[in-house]
Formats: structure tokens, C-alpha cells, sequence
């Protein structure tokens, strides 16, 4: 038996890779630690009784992060894109109303995504570069009545923080809407107490905060979210994101689909890891890793996007000066440093991340480091010893917080 049409030449993966890796330090994904990369090398058999232990560890563990006393925790086989589809799909359908508060790229995902399932959705963006106030919504609020609000946590595109979101969640409570909520870059960086702040629905990706492999995620459901899920009045437009025959498999280790099996097992080590560090000295290690990048850049002579009372602390935007390239300071960083940072979706600006293993002291040094030259490279004038000089006072309090 002959082919007329002959496989092509396949250059082997070792050959494309980089023979140094890059530093990961844009806006995700992130570093991961050796026990996560080591877990993602395993297959088990993913109805098998090992797996309902590690599906339990997991619901377990990520209880634990979101601070959360549901069980009503789903993982999902896709990105966190995948899992704001699975909150969006199930409590959105046509007649349903959504408020979507908007600050960039993926608070604003949200609502497309409800409108894709046929929600009525209503926009409610703040000021460039400023979340959206819990006043705007109240005001929002008075002059209709709302099934859903959603809204990011951490704006990922532009590094802001939506600093009234536990507000924000308790008016909405108040007028019986649910919310959903993007914690992908906060949730084990920064303190998220989904039932003290009434979060109904809260997302997570592996691949930022969580330092794990891309394209697993979770969502964890609230007992009043899950009564809407389970009283839904339309078929569900997702089988894969169908959140309760997710449930069968989360819940009762009953077949669903096939589980992305690696990515659970790294899933489990790195949610093990965030309890074995305890979440107030995780927050408090993303914290100053945070503040002293911000200080070291500030110090060095570049300006940061968001103002200070709204930063968002695990993902950084520094504004671009005049005439400076983003691709130019990107690709030399990556060729000259070996640093990959991130551009952005439409601003002036590039993106530094601060989550899970980036969160090292040496890591840190060496970015900013890497920006520095490469700024000054494309002609802006900046002091990268005085940088440095305050990146490492902005540490040299609490070593111990950094040791890998």
C-alpha cells in the first residue's frame, strides 16, 4: 500500500525548545514548582479509587483557598476562560439579567460570554485605569433589577484591582443577584474570603497565582448558586461545562468525560503547596515581592499605570514612555536576559507578574534588571542601580519569606 501524500519532516521538540529556558514573568503562565511539574508527568486511571482521593484532596485544599465551607467545587479541563464559561452557562439564559462591570479585557469577557447564552447584559465600566465604584453600583442597581453582577477580582490586561468587590458582592446579595468572579491572578496572592464577602461563584486558573499548569481551572459554587444551577428552567447550552454533570465527577466520582488526569495531580500538589506555606505567609511573601518590584521601577525612573489605592499587586502595568517599542524591550529582554514579560491588550503599557514562584527574591533581581537595560537601550533614561538599590531594601526585611 503506497501514500501520495509523504509525512513531512518533524524537527523533534528538543530541538525547537530554548537550551535555556525562559524566566516566565509576564502575566501568566508562571514558574512552576518541581512537585507540580512532577505530578503533571503522571497518568492514573481517572475513575479509579486513587483518583477519588485526589479529587477529594483538591476539593479539600481549594476550600481551604477560596475560604469557602461549599463543596460545591467543580474542576474543568480548559483555562479559566473555560471556567467563567461554566459559571456564565449556568446561571445565564435568555430573560436573565447580568451586570457586568467591566475594567478591561476579562471582567469584560464575562459579559460577553453571557451574551452569547443570551442574557440581557448591561456594561457598567469605571474611568480609564479606575474600577468600577460600589456607588456606580448602586445607581445601576436603582433602576433595574439584576440576575447576575459579574466582575474580575484582579484585572489581568491593565493591573487593576477592584478595591470594593466585598462590597460590591453584599449589596448584590441584598437585591437576590448572585456574582460571579474572576479571582484567576488574586486567590492564594491576595486574601479572597468567598463566604465572609458573599461571592457566589468564584473562578481560578491554574497557570497564575496557583502556579500550576495551564488549562485546568475551577469554580466554586455557593449553596444559593447551586439552588439556581439546579432549579435552571432551560437546557444547558454545554455538555462539558455542564455543571452538574461536572457534579457527578467532582461529587460523586462518577463518570463525566475523561479528566485531564496530569493536570489534576498538579493541580493537587500546587493547592498542596499553598497549605503547607499557609495563605497569610503566601499573602504576605506575594505582598513585599510586590512592593519592592513596584519600589525598585519607581525608583529606577518608570511610571506604573494604576494608581497606588487601586494597584493590583500580582500583576504589575508599567506605562510605556514616549516613542519606547513594547515588542523591542520584549524581544530583547527574552534574547539578551532570557525574561519574558508581557505586552498588553490595546494600552501603553507592558505587564510584570508577581504570583506563586515568581514571588523570588532572585527572580526579581534578575527582571528587573532585565528591564532596566532594555529600557535604556531604546533610549529612556533610568537610574537601574538606584532600581536595584530599592528593590533590595524593599526585601531586606523578612528574607525568610523568599526561601524556595
Amino acid at each position: 500500500m503506497s501514500f501520495s501524500i509523504l509525512p513531512p519532516p518533524i524537527t523533534p521538540l528538543a530541538a525547537i525548545l530554548p537550551s535555556e529556558p525562559l524566566l516566565l514573568m509576564g502575566a501568566g503562565p508562571v514558574p512552576i514548582p518541581q512537585a507540580v511539574a512532577q505530578a503533571n508527568g503522571v497518568i492514573i486511571n481517572h475513575l479509579g479509587p486513587t483518583m477519588d482521593r485526589v479529587i477529594q484532596n483538591v476539593k479539600y485544599m481549594a476550600a481551604y483557598a477560596f475560604q469557602t465551607r461549599s463543596d460545591k467545587i467543580l474542576g474543568i479541563a480548559g483555562p479559566a476562560s473555560a471556567a467563567m464559561e461554566m459559571a456564565v452557562a449556568n446561571l445565564c439564559w435568555p430573560g436573565r439579567k447580568v451586570l457586568c462591570l467591566k475594567v478591561g479585557t476579562f471582567s469584560g469577557r464575562l459579559g460577553e460570554m453571557a451574551l452569547g447564552v443570551g442574557a440581557d447584559v448591561t456594561f457598567l465600566e469605571g474611568p480609564p485605569g479606575r474600577p468600577v465604584s460600589l456607588a456606580d453600583v448602586r445607581e445601576a442597581m436603582k433602576k433595574q433589577r439584576y440576575d447576575v453582577v459579574t466582575m474580575a477580582h484582579g484585572e489581568t490586561s491593565c493591573g487593576v484591582r477592584m478595591v470594593e468587590m466585598p462590597e460590591i458582592c453584599k449589596l448584590a446579595k441584598t437585591q437576590g443577584a448572585l456574582t460571579i468572579v474572576d479571582a484567576v491572578v488574586t486567590l492564594t496572592a491576595m486574601p479572597v474570603h468567598m463566604d465572609e464577602w458573599g461571592i457566589d461563584v468564584g473562578i481560578v486558573g491554574g497557570q497564575k497565582a496557583l502556579s500550576s499548569i495551564p488549562g485546568v481551572s475551577a469554580c466554586a459554587f455557593s449553596q444559593d448558586a447551586w439552588k439556581v444551577v439546579e432549579e435552571r428552567p432551560l437546557p444547558r447550552p454545554h455538555w462539558c461545562y455542564d455543571a452538574t454533570r461536572a457534579q457527578r465527577f467532582w461529587g460523586y466520582q462518577q463518570y463525566h468525560y475523561t479528566a485531564p488526569v496530569p493536570g489534576v495531580l498538579a493541580l493537587h500538589e500546587a493547592l498542596r503547596l499553598v497549605c503547607e506555606e499557609t495563605l497569610e505567609r503566601r499573602f504576605r511573601r506575594h505582598e513585599m515581592s510586590s512592593l519592592a518590584m513596584q519600589a525598585g521601577l519607581e525608583a529606577m525612573g518608570l511610571e506604573l499605570f494604576a494608581s497606588k489605592d487601586v494597584r493590583l499587586n500580582s500583576v504589575l502595568a508599567i506605562k510605556l514612555p514616549s516613542g519606547v517599542d513594547s515588542a523591542r524591550i520584549r524581544e530583547y529582554m527574552t534574547k539578551a536576559f532570557r525574561v519574558e514579560i508581557s505586552g498588553a491588550f490595546g494600552l501603553n503599557i507592558v505587564r510584570v507578574g508577581q504570583m506563586g514562584e515568581q514571588c523570588r527574591s532572585h527572580n526579581l533581581f534578575k527582571t528587573l534588571y532585565a528591564m532596566g537595560m532594555s529600557f535604556q537601550r531604546e533610549g529612556v533614561k533610568l537610574d537601574v542601580a538606584k532600581g536595584m538599590a530599592a528593590l533590595e531594601q524593599g526585601l531586606a526585611g523578612d528574607r525568610d519569606y523568599f526561601v524556595d
